[in-house]
Parts: structure tokens; sequence; C-alpha cells
């Protein structure tokens, strides 16, 4: 028997200008708004249980804050902890999101942010209506693709540049798949949920954006009467929007940025076009089932730490210094590999001292036949292809990154070996990556 009821609610989170705008090792403050950044809540309720499923438009909250923010929400909601299910889509053109922030600018935005994340989830569950839910899976083509290169040196670069003579071949596993989530409401607005893994950062500079993701919900809002859009990115660590050997015309609307990536909003608007076609394509052919339960859950899983070495720490500090003093001209690194190398700077210095762990929440809601996965970071494309592969007793699995906090990136054990941005950064050591596929499959099942 069919139980589910849904709601849904929209409400504007678009930051004041002088912002911090997160996303790179540069300081880069919001000078104008290309477009409004949004919360946009989806609420589910079967008999007495009800989950908030929500998504802004930020990179990420940072993992201190996002406990702050469900506290608050537990303190003024009825909602359980692990019924509250908060995503960032990772736009790299929205603000710093840190409650703690050095300037009260940040600190300011944060408690506004906070009490909007709150009001639009007592809209969503105030929204709540009689509905039926369907899915399907479709396919997004040529939009995202692995940012890792093996090099002719050896070596591994992320993100090396479009036509770099040096590449040999990408390196890690590209899921195209879009999971596309119909939600039929009676009298009221349908609801259509969009799951697809790739960084958004295909903007840069300092103009507030959603980047593709804002495209894919106003393109499908604009060619669905009546519906809603909500968006959760999916394992992006090691995908993004970069076409080292584009065919002719793939480059149109991009141009080079400072770090040698291109970047072009134009781009972006192919992108959410090219996600909302491949929703298109299924939107009437969903398989429709009945849901007659919710369940959740969420477990701490304890992550040994990336702690340097004794004789990796000074030149790490000097690099760090150099860096923090406007210095990177005196850095001998340019364009992606420098970003590389003093993030990796900055990461030995801020864990020079431990801990010797770091827990990691992940968190499962099962809606009938479906689960969304939460991983509150930056996970590689395989962890959500492993993820999906694990689970065939559920009839579809949304893994969706930087849900309820972020601790940065996931890399797989054998990118730790072959080196890169993102092993350079993460904070975890060697084996992150297949604890959480393990793990998050024991979650998953534990709510058949």
């Amino acid at each position: 028997m069919n139980k589910l009821k849904a709601g849904y609610s929209k409400v504007q989170i678009t930051p004041p200008m002088g912002i911090n705008i997160a996303g790179y090792f540069q300081k880069r403050f919001a000078s104008g708004v290309l477009d409004d950044l949004y919360a946009c809540t989806l609420a589910l309720n079967v008999d007495d249980k009800t989950v908030v499923l929500v998504n802004l438009d930020v990179i990420s909250l940072d993992a201190d804050s996002a406990d702050v923010v469900r506290d608050y929400i537990v303190e003024n909601t009825s909602l359980p902890r692990d019924a509250i299910f908060i995503s960032g889509t990772h736009t790299h053109t929205g603000p710093v999101c840190i409650h703690n922030y050095s300037r009260e600018l940040e600190r300011e935005y944060f408690k506004t942010l906070m009490y909007k994340i709150c009001d639009g989830i007592r809209f969503a569950i105030e929204d709540l209506k009689d509905a039926r839910m369907g899915y399907a899976t479709s396919n997004a083509p040529r939009i995202s693709f692995s940012r890792r290169f093996r090099m002719k040196d050896g070596g591994v670069r992320t993100n090396p540049g479009v036509m770099h003579p040096d590449i040999v071949s990408p390196i890690g596993e590209v899921d195209e798949r879009v999971n596309v989530v119909r939600i039929d409401r009676k009298g009221a607005d349908d609801i259509v949920l969009v799951n697809f893994g790739t960084h958004p950062d295909t903007i840069g500079e300092d103009k507030i954006s959603a980047d593709w993701p804002g495209f894919v919900r106003s393109t499908l809002e604009a060619a669905l009467t009546d519906t809603k859009c909500v968006f959760f990115n999916g394992a992006q660590g090691d995908v993004n929007h970069i076409n080292v050997f584009p065919r002719p015309g793939e480059a149109n609307g991009l141009h080079k940025d400072f770090d040698d990536v291109d970047r072009g909003y134009a781009h972006a608007k192919h992108m959410g076009n090219v996600v909302a076609g491949a929703v298109l394509q299924v939107y009437e052919k969903v398989n429709y089932v009945d849901v007659d339960s919710i369940k959740y859950t969420e477990k701490l899983i304890p992550i040994p730490a990336n702690v340097p070495t004794p004789d990796e720490l000074p030149l790490a500090i000097k690099y760090n210094e150099l860096h923090l003093a406007g210095k990177d001209n005196e850095i001998p690194y340019k364009g992606m590999a420098l970003t590389t190398v003093v993030a990796d700077a900055a990461r030995k210095v801020r864990l020079k001292d431990g801990p010797e762990f770091f827990d990691l929440p992940l968190i499962a809601i099962s809606v009938g036949n479906i689960v969304f996965v939460g991983i509150p970071g930056e996970p590689f494309s395989k962890i959500g292809i492993e993820l999906k592969a694990n689970s065939p007793e559920f009839d579809m699995v949304l893994p969706c990154a930087l849900t309820n906090g972020s601790k940065g990136y996931f890399p797989t054990k054998d990118a730790y070996d072959e080196g890169g941005y993102e092993t350079a950064t993460s904070r975890f050591k060697a084996g992150v990556a297949e604890i959480i596929i393990e793990e998050g499959t024991k979650l998953i099942k534990s709510l058949k």
C-alpha cells in the first residue's frame, strides 16, 4: 500500500556582496550575482516518520558548522537528528559557510543561512501532500571527465591542461548515469529529484552563481509544467567538466582561467541542459512504486588520519608561510601544480600534531525501495559506482556528496600511490575510500 506524502520548499540564500567565495587557495570576494542561490528542501513522510533532504547552493558546510545547523534544527523542530540530510551542491561560486569564520560578515551570513534552512524545512513539512513516487536512470554523456591523468614522465597530475602534450591517459572511472526520482502530488506541484556527480567549478572569478546544478533546476522547471526540481551531487571527487581533448565545438563558451583551467558561464548552462535533457528522456517513463516505509540510520566510522612525517614538515612549513604571505611566485610551481603543492603544505601543517583518527559520519535514508547515502566530503567516482553495485536489493542507490558536512577528499587506495591534488589534500590515510564502500554498503543493507 502506498503511504507516501511529500512536501517542497525553496528559500533564497544569496549572500551579501563582499563575502568570501569558497573553493580556491586564493581569496575571492563577491562582486556581483550571476544567478541567485537557493536552499531546496524535500520532505518525505510515511506514517509517523518524516525525513528532510535539503540541498544548498554552497560549496559545503564544514563538518562543525553542519553539526551546529543540525543541532539547531533538532531544537526547533520535531525531527530526530538522523532524519536530517543536508547537502551542498559544491558550487565554487558560492559563499564560505563556516560558523566561526574569522570575519563578522561570514559569521552573520552563516546565522542567516541556518535560520533559512530551518524555515525551509518547516515550509516543506507544512507542504506535505499525498504523493506517488517513480524512478528511472538516464545518461548525461561528455560533460563529466576524469581530472587525474598519467603523464609521460610517469607522474600523475590533476587538470594538466587542455591538449597537454604529455598526457598519456586518464585515470579512474566516470559515472555518466543520472538518477531520477519523480514525485507526483495531489493538489500541489510535482517534484523531480536529480542525482548526478561531477564538480561544479565551471565558472570561476568572483560573481555568485549556482553553477550548472542551478541550470539543471531552472531548465527542468521551465520544461515541466507545475514541477519543482531538487538536485543532489553524486560521487564527484575525481571528475569535473574539463575535456582535455575536445571535439570540434566542445570548447565553445570556455576561456582559460588563472590556474590554466578552462571555465565559462555558458558552459555551465550547457552542462545543466545536458543533465536536464537526460532527465526529460525518462521523465514520462519512470517506474512507479508503492512506498509503505521510510527508514534512516547514521553511523560514525573512525578513519586513520594522514599525518605528515617529521622529514616532510620543513618544506611544508616553508611553502605554507610563503603562500600565506602572498608570495606564491617564490614557490617553484605554476597553475594546478602550484595549487597542489600549496594544498599539500597546508594539510601537513594542519595535521602536524595529529589527531590519529577522524570520525566520519555516514547517513542512509530509504524511501520504499530506493536509498540515499550521504557522504560528508568528496568521494571519488568509484565509491558511488561500488555502492550502487553492492546493493542490488534496492532498486536505486543515490550517493550524495558533501552531506552533513565536509571532511575533504576520499581518494581510492591506488590514487595515493599515484599522487595528485586530491591525495595531497586528503586528511585521511590510504584506504579511506575502501572503508566508505564497505561501511556504506553495510549501512544500506541495514535498512532493508
